[in-house]
């Protein structure tokens, strides 16, 4: 059954252009692959143009395109002729989706600026200068100990070698988020050991 619809829609023509974007989608709602290439032709334009208002990026613009798109292909038997006309439809799945990666973008960058506002450099600088005499340098030692791998190296990577946090993450393989939190959470523990012998 599957193999004779499978060769049947391989043999069938392809819509024909008169069709209306609804008959075209009611055909993609039962697989048809013809009548959502006429469709996508009809509304990659439009949808990209309504993306691309939004992002200002051509890039994001075809990447969000493409996935309304698949919405499409992938929801057209939701879709309900008595609700909307199918562009309206196509172009508000692609305005949400356009609105979503803002949403998303902005709160990466959000994250990254409340990462960057964390002064990591200022609580190990007050300790490392207190740090003077043999026995200061042997708490240090101690309290570096008890951090974990990734502490300690971020750490030292940033503070003994003069790396900053972005060169910090290239070299441990790892995201620079994760080594600004690891040197803060670090710099926090070490403060409180050695003002816990102090």
């Amino acid at each position: 059954m599957a193999a004779a619809r499978a060769t049947l829609t391989a043999l069938r023509p392809p819509p024909d252009v008169s069709f209306t974007s609804e008959e075209l989608l009611g055909r993609v709602a039962l697989g048809d692959e013809h009548a959502f290439a006429a469709l996508y032709d009809r509304l990659a334009g439009p949808v990209f143009g309504t993306v691309l208002q939004v992002l200002r990026s051509r890039a994001h613009a075809e990447e969000v395109t493409q996935e309304v798109l698949l919405e499409i292909w992938r929801k057209a038997a939701q879709f309900d002729p008595a609700r909307a006309k199918v562009i309206t439809w196509a172009l508000t799945i692609a305005h949400r989706r356009a609105i979503d990666r803002v949403r998303a973008e902005q709160s990466a960058r959000d994250r990254e600026d409340r990462v960057d506002l964390l002064d990591v450099r200022q609580p190990f600088d007050d300790v490392v200068e207190t740090a003077l005499s043999t026995e200061e340098r042997q708490q240090v030692r101690a309290a570096m100990s008890a951090l974990t791998d990734l502490q300690r190296e971020s750490i030292q990577l940033a503070y003994f070698h003069g790396l900053t946090c972005r060169e910090v993450a290239e070299k441990l393989g790892v995201a620079i988020g994760t080594v600004k939190t690891r040197m803060r959470d670090g710099m926090i523990r070490l403060r409180d050991a050695l003002g816990a012998t102090r």
